[in-house]
């Protein structure tokens, strides 16, 4: 599903973002990638993204050799992930139902999918009886299960959060833990980048572990110990 083959990201000045990184995650897997600030988690995010391109060495996600991606595919490639940040990004002005309906309208599906397809994800999130809150009235839990629910609506193959937990406390943290659970246990591939250690070690999932730029341990049930 995900194969980076000997990936290096350099920017103009310093050590390398990411340095000669090799790593596979095959369809429906839940990987933690993990690691101090400065480790090379966003930048590993933005290649998979196709924000970046490698300054050496082969991306390829969901059979896109993403180095030879044209410009003009970029935005049918990225309708195959999902993504969640640690900031929400919600449209402010726009109810939970618009808010999910967004990245419907964006690829075009007609109404009678949207009315099919929003509140079937807003239920699996928990929030079908907030359909009409703004997010001004939504908790910072809600909030990211709007972010997860609009990431899902068009059935990704692969979800990439980005921090998911980031402005969140522990209850809610570990809410957004077990969606992303649930989600991978219907057959979504879902890579987490976190420097939350406690989850991590709670969850006993697979975690690849970076400091600065390289991947130094790769274990399927990891623990993420100090830096």
């Amino acid at each position: 599903m995900i194969t980076l083959d000997h990936v290096s990201k350099s920017y103009e000045k310093g050590h390398p973002a990411l340095d000669n990184i090799s790593l596979h995650i095959d369809k429906g897997e839940f990987v933690f990638v993990v690691g101090a600030s400065g480790s090379g988690k966003s930048t590993f995010i933005k290649l998979l993204l196709k924000e970046l391109d490698p300054t050496k060495g082969t991306i390829t996600v969901n059979g896109n050799v993403l180095n030879k991606l044209p410009r003009r595919k970029i935005p049918k490639y990225r309708r195959g992930l999902g993504v969640v940040f640690q900031d929400f990004r919600l449209l402010k002005d726009r109810n939970v139902y618009e808010n999910v309906a967004f990245a419907q309208r964006v690829i075009e599906r007609p109404t009678s999918v949207l009315k099919k397809n929003v509140p079937e994800v807003l239920t699996l999130v928990g929030l079908a009886d907030k359909y009409k809150s703004l997010p001004k009235e939504l908790s910072g839990g809600e909030q990211q299960r709007v972010a997860l629910a609009r990431a899902l609506v068009n059935r990704p193959d692969i979800l990439l959060a980005d921090e998911p937990t980031g402005n969140l406390d522990p209850r809610n943290s570990v809410e957004i833990m077990k969606l992303l659970e649930e989600i991978n246990a219907r057959g979504t591939t879902v890579v987490v980048v976190t420097h939350n250690r406690e989850i991590v070690n709670a969850m006993k999932k697979r975690v690849v572990r970076l400091r600065k730029g390289v991947i130094i341990s790769d274990e399927k049930e990891g623990v993420y110990v100090e830096d």
